[in-house]
């Protein structure tokens, strides 16, 4: 086995092992779990860096580092793994933010402590999310899909806040219905394939891409089939109206656990529709693509209505994932290039900005002991400067601001409403992009509502007399690459769409889908 077929399941599976590792380390050594839990996050991003220096970004379409052998004869299972440039970011970013958070957990580990089981979890999560971003076959992309539900769950349940097991248990439900018709569809598809000399039933991804390129699903299949993977994607995004578990969750989940579920396991939906829903069912995805993209325009502009109810900081940022994946799926429904360009863009740059507003909620949290709006009462620049002044910087990355990372994403995906991929209606979709640009101006209200709340102002009596600390040295080693992501994407986009264009591309003129 060489390192071109080899360093997608080392990096994928390292923190799997290092799972098993700390969980034969004795709870009485702390601190050994925590260095270890950083060990392998870390020498999994390694390899992921390496596989960097190694990628062809020339050929971004094609699948990088494949390996693809028999796993489960019986069905024509593969393990099938690659990484093409529409994966890539995606990949990198899963590496890139679970070893963010060991370093966050060498500070704290959220009550009751267990930090074995605590990190074992994270670093089995990690498992669960890169391997979904590399799978090429449907089978073992669904287990990976399927790992990720059980780490999260009891990082909630356990891990949570007062409502922990109210939202661990609705997380968990939500997702699992939506993954039971995904596995339907998933199994139709492989019982509709024939490919090969001898027309066998297959799993494999590619194989059932180029199949449908060829006229082999019929329109109607397609329609049946798109409402089982829509259903389990969309939960998982999620979509309205399917986003009533993720606010709940977000608050209930401790720190580490909101910045993975936010800054990656949200993705793995909207990966899940521009890998196997748009090139696997494309007749199905003209169909449906309006509907997406009415529903995305709702999300978009209801999750920044919401936000100006909140009263608590958590469920703030929380509704204002399901705004931001709004737009992600805005750009997805128009089915062009751009668009997917934009939403893959949206996704990795939602990821750095949201992954940091909740990590800065839990420091806040961790040292006001609340995060109700109204109970921390403002004057956080005067008491914490610089945790107040990252906070700003942050936020207004996450409204749009240009020159940050948060601008691209979206202008990109209202850019490319104006103009969707032939056959769909442009008059709908330039209603979308109207929709999409109120929602991004009361973005930036209950943003800026936010910092005029939490940072200015004075300081209330009860916090002026209380020795609280400003950013610790962990936090800073946690946050600044995540700091300068949102600077350096900003004012250098091509560092993403130079990776994704060419795939996106490719995918597109595949299947007929470019406008």
């Amino acid at each position: 086995m060489t390192w071109d077929n080899s360093a997608i399941t080392i990096a994928t599976f390292l923190p799997a092992v290092g799972a098993v590792v700390i969980a034969l380390v004795p709870k009485t050594r702390d601190r050994m779990v925590r260095g270890l839990g950083i060990f392998f996050t870390g020498a999994a991003l390694v390899v992921g860096i390496a596989m960097l220096f190694s990628f062809d970004f020339r050929a971004g379409a094609v699948m990088q580092f494949r390996l693809d052998t028999s796993w489960i004869p019986a069905i024509n299972a593969r393990y099938h793994v690659g990484i093409d440039g529409i994966s890539l970011p995606l990949f990198e970013l899963t590496l890139l933010l679970t070893f963010l958070c060991a370093i966050y957990s060498w500070r704290v580990v959220p009550s009751p402590g267990k930090t074995k089981g605590f990190l074992a979890l994270v670093l089995l999560l990690e498992t669960g999310m890169a391997g979904t971003f590399v799978a090429l076959d449907l089978v073992l992309f669904f287990i990976f899909w399927e790992l990720v539900l059980v780490p999260m769950y009891f990082l909630i349940a356990v891990w949570g806040s007062s409502n922990r097991e109210y939202a661990a248990i609705k997380f968990f439900l939500y997702t699992l219905f939506g993954s039971v018709f995904m596995l339907l569809a998933f199994l139709a598809m492989y019982f509709s394939s024939h490919v090969g000399a001898t027309g066998a039933h297959t799993f494999d991804i590619l194989e059932l891409q180029r199949f449908a390129a060829g006229g082999g699903f019929t329109h109607d299949f397609q329609m049946v089939a798109f409402i089982g993977v829509f259903l389990g994607f969309a939960i998982k995004v999620p979509m309205w109206p399917f986003h009533t578990w993720l606010p709940d969750a977000h608050t209930e989940a401790p720190t580490v656990g909101s910045v993975l579920l936010a800054g990656i396991m949200l993705k793995l939906g909207a990966y899940g529709f521009i890998r196997i829903a748009l090139p696997i069912l494309p007749d199905a995805a003209r169909a449906w693509a309006p509907w997406i993209g009415l529903l995305a325009a709702i999300a978009i502009v209801y999750a920044a209505l919401a936000c100006l109810a909140q009263r608590d900081l958590k469920r703030l940022i929380a509704f204002s994932s399901v705004g931001h994946m709004g737009f992600v799926m805005l750009g997805i429904a128009t089915l062009t290039t751009i668009g997917i360009n934009a939403a893959i863009f949206g996704m990795v740059a939602h990821g750095i900005i949201t992954g940091m507003l909740f990590f800065e909620v839990g420091s806040i949290y961790d040292r006001y002991h609340t995060r109700q709006i109204a109970d921390i009462g403002g004057g956080l620049m005067q008491k914490l400067p610089y945790l107040g002044g990252i906070l700003a910087f942050t936020a207004i990355a996450s409204l749009g601001l240009p020159g940050l990372a948060g601008f691209w994403g979206e202008v990109m995906a209202l850019l490319s409403s104006f103009q969707p991929a032939g056959g769909l209606s442009v008059s709908w979709f330039r209603a979308f992009m109207i929709a999409g640009g109120v929602g991004t101006i009361i973005t930036a209200g209950y943003f800026l509502w936010m910092l005029q709340r939490i940072d200015l102002g004075v300081q209330p009596d009860r916090w002026k007399g209380e020795a609280i600390a400003d950013v610790s040295t962990i936090e800073w080693v946690s946050w600044v690459p995540l700091l300068l992501g949102i600077f350096v994407l900003g004012l250098f986009p091509r560092i993403i769409f130079g990776v994704t264009n060419e795939a996106v591309t490719g995918l597109t003129h595949l299947i007929g889908l470019s406008g």
